[in-house]
């Protein structure tokens, strides 16, 4: 299986993880790399490590040139061209799947990219509401709300598309049970700490219904359960009874997830005509670079792995 692999910031870990998980990834799949040789060729020579004789490149735009840990406008271009370009590649079914490494999203700003990130993209690109999932086997949590202030999720929680939000996020995982997170402190104490939560509670109701009342359903008892408590939904004792969560904004989710399974993590789009997944960690923009430092694949490996299945699953229904 051909796998497009974005290659994330040049000036962060991307390349370094791309260089050092070469040769495993090649065991289970035929990475293309969307990414001039020269731009690879900095990076071995900054990190002392051989360049493999069997990479396959896709030069996504003109030559850019490395500076460890700074956020350039070159280097958010050509960030994004190579996300671009191997999304393109796969709608035309030159590859398989896309898994993308790290951008900074500051770059792509600097670079006059409109977007907040890959998956704001992804949803422009295919005019789809792409779904932001993380996490591992052990747990996935979706994000309602993703990369914007904290101050305007309160007006973005509407009980319409909310329930499509859930019902979408249903269909795609196939997930029989589902915890859904109230906003506020205590899932709002009955209204006394806010009201945000009566209307998570009638898009639950309704969401409910409607996977229940589907012609082609095997469900009958309720999907989604919630709105639950935040500060105790992720405590041992609920994960016994939850392995697929809904938050309602950002850290809200990725707070809990990341402090228990960060190396593990991985990012699904869902919602698409394709497959993309993505590490679950950032450009570490601290430490790029430095050579002789022990980097961690395991969240890259167990995206492109994630990718492969996901694909396989689509492709035998």
């Amino acid at each position: 299986m051909k796998i497009a692999i974005s290659i994330g910031d040049p000036n962060g870990i991307g390349l370094e993880i791309a260089l050092k998980a070469h040769e495993k990834i090649s065991e289970f799949c035929h990475p293309v790399y969307f990414a001039g040789i020269d731009l690879f060729e900095q990076a071995a020579e900054k990190l002392d490590l051989k360049l493999p004789k069997n990479l396959v490149f896709v030069s996504p735009a003109p030559a850019c040139t490395i500076h460890p840990g700074i956020t350039t406008a070159e280097a958010g271009a050509y960030s994004f061209a190579s996300f671009k370009k191997a999304v393109d590649a796969v709608k035309t079914k030159e590859c398989d799947a896309v898994v993308t490494l790290p951008i900074n999203k500051e770059s792509w700003m600097k670079a006059g990219i409109n977007y907040k990130g890959h998956t704001d993209a992804l949803r422009d690109f295919f005019k789809k509401e792409a779904i932001m999932m993380l996490g591992c086997e052990k747990m996935y949590v979706a994000l309602f709300t993703e990369h914007i202030p904290l101050k305007e999720v309160p007006q973005k929680i509407k009980k319409e598309t909310l329930v499509k939000f859930l019902t979408d996020f249903q269909k795609e995982t196939g997930a029989k049970k589902i915890g859904v997170l109230g906003l506020n402190p205590h899932a709002g104490d009955n209204g006394v700490l806010g009201n945000e939560e009566q209307i998570i509670t009638e898009a639950i109701k309704e969401a409910n219904q409607t996977i229940i009342q589907h012609p082609t359903s095997n469900i009958q008892h309720p999907t989604f359960i919630g709105p639950l408590v935040p500060d105790i939904a992720f405590s041992p004792k609920m994960r016994e009874s939850f392995k697929y969560y809904v938050a309602m904004y950002h850290d809200q989710g990725l707070a809990p997830l990341k402090a228990l399974y960060f190396d593990e993590s991985i990012n699904v789009s869902l919602n698409l005509p394709i497959v993309r997944t993505s590490v679950d960690h950032g450009t570490a923009f601290d430490i790029a670079y430095q050579k002789n430092r022990p980097v961690n694949l395991k969240s890259y490996i167990e995206a492109v792995k994630a990718a492969i299945e996901i694909k396989q699953k689509r492709d035998s229904r």
